[in-house]
């Protein structure tokens, strides 16, 4: 077993992502038996000792047979209307099932504003971590009854990764209807599963297929990736395997199925995450090139004399991107002065300006490399 599987195998506390298509068909809604067998998985892992969460996909896609719909509809409010119906069912589902292993749940219902405004993220932290306090199992899954812009390709793969790094797991299980990630389009002779993802350059042989039409899930295998990629550059190990084969990928004994991504960096704080990851940026700032040698590789504080551009409608306090001479994003950060107050200040130095405008334009604790 290598090291990647062996961490996934012991890890105390794992995130779970199941997806639309992995829960439902069109023909006849929600599936109870692939429902069944998904929470008698993570029954047995919460049985070995580990504390599960799972970010759940599917109330759009169980609120279709309901509504006599034949396939996932392209509106907003159609969708929203499928979703209000579909997540009560998911839920009541969810919650009768575990209910044969003696085990709480509690859903959690986040939207990307959760995820992008800190306070929400903060919230959004203490009530998942209370909640395995108290040894209830938490269901999350977008809010997709008011989600706007929020209902969108992958979205919950990416939250998943983001619910990961929120509770401090040690690994994140990705299920799919695909058993893994391929070198090529696996519905198409020739292709070749991947056992191992030890590092990013890996995937650069990767051809990654598109959802069909016909998917009631809104996410591909690209979103995979991306999750997987989220999370093994904050140190969290990745499994991607196929729904129908969840006993074995999360048997504590060690995953004998799918792709497993080794971990690329290491753990951050999760401010860093957020501010990476999940934060909204409101603009942005143009750097010289000695101000990005001190942001990016001494790791200092931006000061007003590397500054000479402002882009961006922004206050004190919200989220930046820090732009090199190329244009290219190299970090980000939380700004700690209105867009209208840095014209007059920037370029100058520090001895230059009155003393209400001598901090940093953005400290060095608020800065992530990009």
């Amino acid at each position: 077993m290598s090291e990647t599987r062996a961490a996934i195998a012991g890890a105390r506390r794992v995130v779970v992502k199941v997806g639309s298509s992995s829960l439902s068909s069109l023909a006849g809604g929600l599936d109870l038996a692939r429902l069944h067998r998904l929470v008698d998985a993570l029954a047995a892992r919460r049985t070995s000792g580990s504390q599960v969460v799972l970010v759940s996909s599917g109330a759009i896609a169980a609120g279709l047979a309901p509504l006599g719909l034949a396939r996932r509809p392209r509106d907003l409010a159609t969708q929203q209307a499928a979703a209000s119906v579909g997540q009560l069912l998911l839920a009541h589902a969810y919650s009768a099932s575990f209910l044969r292993h003696d085990q709480r749940i509690g859903q959690v219902l986040l939207t990307a504003d959760d995820m992008i405004r800190r306070s929400h993220y903060k919230n959004a932290q203490r009530t998942l971590e209370r909640l395995l306090g108290l040894d209830v199992l938490p269901v999350v899954n977008e809010n997709d009854t008011v989600a706007t812009d929020e209902i969108r390709v992958g979205d919950n793969d990416r939250l998943a990764a983001l619910v990961a790094h929120i509770v401090g797991a040690d690994a994140l299980v990705l299920l799919s209807d695909v058993d893994g990630l391929y070198d090529g389009d696996p519905r198409r002779p020739g292709s070749t599963l991947v056992p191992e993802v030890a590092a990013p350059e890996d995937l650069a042989a990767v051809t990654v297929a598109k959802p069909g039409q016909g998917s009631l899930g809104t996410g591909g295998m690209a979103t995979k990736i991306t999750a997987a990629a989220m999370a093994t550059a904050s140190g969290i190990p990745v499994l991607l395997a196929a729904a129908e084969d969840v006993a074995d990928a999360l048997d504590p004994n060690g995953p004998k199925v799918g792709t497993a991504f080794r971990p690329s960096g290491r753990r951050m704080s999760a401010r860093r995450f957020w501010m990476k990851h999940a934060a909204d940026v409101r603009g942005s700032l143009d750097l010289d090139a000695g101000a990005v040698a001190a942001v990016v590789d001494r790791h200092r504080s931006l000061l007003a004399p590397g500054v000479h551009g402002v882009q961006g409608d922004f206050v004190s306090g919200d989220v930046v991107d820090l732009l090199g001479p190329g244009g290219a994003v190299v970090a980000r950060g939380v700004v700690n002065y209105d867009a209208a107050e840095l014209p007059g200040i920037i370029g100058k130095r520090s001895e230059d300006l009155p003393r209400a405008y001598r901090r940093e334009i953005v400290h060095a604790d608020d800065l992530v490399i990009v």
